[in-house]
């Protein structure tokens, strides 16, 4: 990809800054397309002079869509909320992208879904991600969908939000047999660049990305809280009382939260993942404890002041 530009719509978000720093690894330009570009502007340093632009686009707005993609040599779609507005952005904005993309005369499209993505499904985010699949196939029918599963990275909002509450005495855990397959950012963002790099053996197919690791909710708690050296009691909520907690105005967990953690949350049998996109995943343990460690007792001198006191 070397001297390509890929536009990547929501660029500078959580999952977008992995994405634009494997591209320009590769010598890739990177054309970063969101809301408020000047947020994205950290990723200057990331790359060489000149190989980094920012454009103001509104993924509700084809004709900011439309600009955002012009003269791009491929597109990705990283743009993704929780709320109200997923109709508007998973379905429809999937919608324009696809459709500016195919205006543009694009080379290669990839779409961030998510595993579990149904339209048919209960909860409307996996509605709502379903349907924006089937709206990017109708519109580029040779874009590369990849569902990840749980991500995680240095900047997440998963794993570091449950870091912050295991200093708590007592620690409710729902749905504490809900499995998950976490995946690095990393291998995600390495994951999409390989499907630009190859839209002729990527292009019109699904992939699930998940990592090395399926591991419950319970356990990744419990193991959350022994790497950072806490040991608080856990309380295991049952359903019943799940429910009644997404249905309170203000409860840290939404309705559309729990119907998600009805269902399991890992790579289906016999999908193609990872492996098929060329890259090896990195598993949990080797690279949460690196960033978690803000939060141990005694921040980035825990590990130490525990090892000299052992």
């Amino acid at each position: 990809m070397t001297n390509k530009l890929v536009t990547l719509i929501g660029g500078g978000g959580f999952l977008g800054r992995y994405v634009a720093r494997e591209l320009m690894r590769d010598g890739t330009r990177v054309r970063v397309a969101q809301r408020d570009p000047r947020q994205a502007y950290f990723l200057r340093t990331q790359g060489g002079l000149g190989q980094t632009q920012f454009v103001a686009a509104d993924i509700t707005r084809p004709d900011t869509v439309a600009r955002a993609v012009e003269g791009a040599d491929a597109v990705v779609n990283l743009v993704g909320v929780m709320g109200g507005k997923m109709q508007a952005v998973h379905v429809e904005g999937a919608r324009t992208v696809a459709e500016a993309a195919r205006a543009a005369g694009v080379a290669a499209l990839a779409h961030v879904s998510a595993i579990g993505a149904d339209a048919n499904g209960q909860a409307a985010y996996a509605r709502s991600k379903g349907e924006g699949e089937a709206a990017v196939r109708q519109a580029f029918p040779n874009a590369t969908i990849l569902r990840p599963s749980i991500v995680f990275g240095r900047e997440d909002q998963f794993v570091n939000r449950f870091a912050g509450m295991v200093s708590a005495p007592v620690v409710p855990i729902l749905r504490a047999g809900v499995k998950f397959q976490p995946v690095f950012a990393g291998d995600v963002g390495e994951a999409i660049a390989a499907a630009l790099l190859d839209p002729e053996a990527h292009g019109g197919r699904t992939y699930e990305l998940g990592g090395p690791d399926v591991i419950s909710m319970g356990e990744l708690v419990r193991w959350i809280a022994k790497t950072l050296g806490r040991a608080p009691h856990f309380l295991e909520l049952p359903d019943a009382v799940g429910a009644l907690l997404a249905r309170v105005p203000g409860s840290p967990i939404t309705r559309d939260q729990w119907l998600m953690l009805q269902q399991d949350n890992v790579v289906a049998d016999g999908a193609p993942g990872l492996a098929e996109l060329g890259v090896t995943a990195e598993p949990l343990a080797a690279i949460a404890p690196d960033y978690l460690v803000r939060f141990r007792k005694a921040g980035r001198f825990g590990r130490r002041t525990e090892t000299l006191t052992a």
